[in-house]
Order: C-alpha cells, then structure tokens, then sequence
C-alpha cells in the first residue's frame, strides 16, 4: 500500500520512521565512496562497476518481481535504458572509480555532490525546461568558487594525477547531471524499472570491457576489496535505490532531495573515519561552499498563500 504524503505528516512515529529512512539513505550513498575506495585497491574499475552493476541489476530485478512488476519488452523502451546506462552508471560510475585511485573518498563525495548545479547549467544552456531563478544562479556561483578552492591549487601546480582525478570526478558528476534530466522520458514507468533496465545494460556494456581489458580471472582481489564490492552493489546501490524509491512515495520528491543535504558530510566523515583522510584548509572552504549551493539548489520554493 502506498503511503500519501498527508498522512505521513500527519503520522508522528511514521514520519520518524521515513526520516530515519533518509538518513539511512544518504549514509548508504555517502559510504558508496569509502566502498569504491577500498574496492579500488585491488580490483580494476571497470571490472568493480560491471559486478557492481551486475549484481545491483539483479537485485533490482528480484525488487520488481516482489512488488509484481515486470521489464519493458519495448525495444524503443531498452534503448532509452541503454542510453540512462550510459549517462548514469557505466560512464560516471567507473570515472568515480578511476578517480577513486588517486584522490581520497571524502573530496570525491564533495565534487561529486554537484550534481544539482550542473543540472541547472545544462538545463539553463540547452533543454530550458525549468526556470532560472536568482536563489539558482547563486547555488551556481557558490559551487563554482567550491570546486576552483578544491581542484584550483592542483592546477597551478600543472597536470598530475590528482587534477586528472578530479576532473575525471567532476565529468562524471556532468555525466549524472545529464542523465537526471533524460530520466524525465521514462514517464508512465515505475521508478524501478528504468532503474534496473539501466543497471542491467550498464553491466551488458562494461562486462565485455572487463573480460577484455582486466581478463578478472587473472586477478587476486583481497578480502577488504570483495567485501566492499558487496557492500557497494547490495547497500550502496541495490538497497538504496529501493530506500529511494519508498521515500518518493512517501515523502515525496521534494522531500527525498534532503538527501543531498546529508551525503556530503557523511561521505567526508566517513572517510576520515575509516580511511585516515583529512582535508585541507582550502578544501574544508571548498565543502562549505559547495554544501551552500546545493542546498540553494535544491531547497523547494515557498508556495504561494
């Protein structure tokens, strides 16, 4: 039975129940990048996202069966799945992956939680479906000055590792920026259906890459890297999508987005926690700016009386 809205405000106990649930959500996505960090160690990035992919895919899947659903057999329907795969999981997820080896989880949660201004970019320059607003174009700036504090003192000092990660990073969250906004064709489809269609594609992409590139059987990945490969598919991803999919239905997709508020120090706190990172001055200056802008970003509109 799905949950109205109403009735959960109106609810105490079961809106500490969804409230709990977005904090649970956020702590699973902000942890996905500890997870790839170890995962990382010892298992190549392409071959990490196929399995992660695959195994969320699965997952997924199994979700959909329960809830008495079944995939598109529409052609057209795969395309676009292959396409949402392309934009949201095979390409940015294994960038997030190859950066992952060279730059810490925390920094990787920062630059990754730009996700919004991007959105708002690409739909200001190109598809201008939604308005430009002043509260936008100030998440805009403010964002812009956090990811020049993050990445600018590596690029006056030339093209290393650590600038290459980054902007590999920030491509991705590009990445996921245009997929957020072709995720808007899927109408008429339950939330996990493209979701799943997209995991399942995304592995059928990057699993002949993986047996190409990094032939798996030729690998030793340690216990700490399997065990967060599995964490990443089944909480990071499976489980997160399914919390994800609750929260839109109970408290809804304005709701859901206080998500973003959380993740950010959660993924940086995390990594200072079980990794040993720490940030720098300029990067502490760069996460409180970037935390500003996505929550101008995001923050819903005052209705009118």
């Amino acid at each position: 039975m799905v949950v109205g809205v109403g009735q959960v405000m109106g609810d105490r106990p079961l809106m500490i129940k969804e409230l709990l649930l977005l904090l649970l959500l956020a702590t699973l996505w902000g942890a996905s990048y500890t997870f790839i960090k170890i995962g990382v160690a010892t298992i190549p990035p392409v071959t990490l996202i196929a399995v992660r992919t695959l195994i969320a895919g699965c997952i997924l899947l199994a979700v959909m069966r329960w809830l008495g659903l079944s995939m598109p057999r529409d052609p057209r329907v795969w395309r676009q799945f292959t396409f949402q795969a392309v934009m949201n999981s095979a390409v940015p997820f294994t960038l997030v992956a190859w950066g992952e080896q060279t730059i810490d989880a925390g920094l990787t949660a920062i630059l990754n939680s730009t996700t919004p201004i991007f959105t708002f970019l690409l739909t200001a320059l190109i598809t201008r479906h939604e308005p430009v607003t002043f509260r936008k174009l100030f998440g805009v700036m403010v964002g812009m000055v956090g990811i020049c504090l993050i990445i600018g003192m590596e690029a006056l000092h030339g093209l290393g590792d650590q600038l290459l990660a980054q902007l590999a990073i920030v491509l991705a969250t590009i990445s996921y920026a245009g997929a957020a906004i072709y995720g808007k064709n899927f109408k008429g489809l339950h939330p996990i259906q493209p979701a799943a269609g997209s995991m399942l594609a995304g592995a059928a992409l990057l699993l002949p890459v993986s047996l190409l590139v990094d032939q798996p059987w030729t690998l030793s990945p340690s216990l700490p890297s399997i065990a967060a490969l599995l964490g990443l598919s089944i909480f990071s991803t499976a489980l997160a999508f399914t919390i994800y999919f609750r929260l839109m239905q109970t408290l809804g997709s304005i709701g859901t987005t206080a998500q973003a508020y959380l993740r950010v120090p959660i993924g940086v706190g995390l990594g200072l926690l079980f990794l040993g990172e720490s940030l720098s001055p300029t990067a502490l200056t760069g996460l409180v700016c970037v935390v500003v802008a996505v929550v101008a970003m995001t923050w819903p509109a005052r209705a009118n009386a």
